[in-house]
């Protein structure tokens, strides 16, 4: 089955899915978990993905990480639409900026859509910013970022989708500011603020602006 996280607004549309896996891995902390990014997105991966369970578990939580930003996973996941519908296992498709057609295809097979339209400008420019200043390690800009857009009325989770994408994004690509092993470590962190702030007296909001001044 097929849960589609699309729109315009990147960072929603990241926060949105990472909520999804959050509360999947809530009710089942033990369920085997497969995320598959362009890179890993090959015929057998995904046929190994739509099929897979674990020992205790008959179902495995899958998450297709923007698969349609390049051409040969984007192929590979469209020619596997109706095996991806009918598998058992909850399958999220992280798919911003889709094209239309593209859009249509998908919703027709999808068991449910979650779209989030563009933010303005000033929305964009945050985004642009937050995720210079983490990649750079320039901590006095992160948390003014941070600051700044929760009182422009910016979700805490959107914040947190967004800073979560860059960290595994710089945990790929490596940075300026960050070693792969220190950008695995900032990922880990915050999966760790998320949770944390669910337990506990502080805020996400606060949190986070406590986690900007620690990086």
């Amino acid at each position: 089955m097929i849960y589609l996280f699309t729109g315009t607004d990147s960072a929603k549309v990241r926060a949105k899915a990472f909520q999804w896996v959050l509360a999947a891995r809530g009710k089942a902390p033990d369920a085997p978990y497969i995320r598959l990014g362009t890179d890993q997105l090959t015929e057998e991966a995904l046929n190994e993905a739509i099929s897979s369970q674990g020992l205790f578990f008959p179902k495995t939580l899958v998450v297709l990480d923007d698969p349609f930003a390049e051409s040969e996973a984007a192929e590979v996941v469209l020619a596997n639409l109706m095996a991806l519908k009918e598998s058992l296992n909850p399958i999220g498709i992280i798919a911003p900026k889709l094209l239309a057609a593209r859009m249509k295809r998908l919703e027709s097979v999808a068991e449910k859509v979650f779209t989030f339209s563009t933010a303005p400008k000033q929305a964009r420019d945050f985004n642009n910013s937050l995720v210079n200043a983490l990649g750079s390690r320039d901590r006095a800009t992160v948390w003014k970022e941070v600051v700044l857009a929760l009182r422009s009325g910016e979700a805490p989770e959107a914040i947190h989708g967004l800073l979560h994408w860059k960290a595994r994004d710089l945990m790929q690509k490596g940075g300026r500011g960050w070693t792969k092993e220190e950008a695995r470590a900032l990922s880990v962190s915050l999966i760790e603020l998320i949770q944390d702030s669910r337990g506990r007296d502080l805020s996400l909001d606060l949190s986070l602006e406590r986690f900007a001044l620690s990086i």
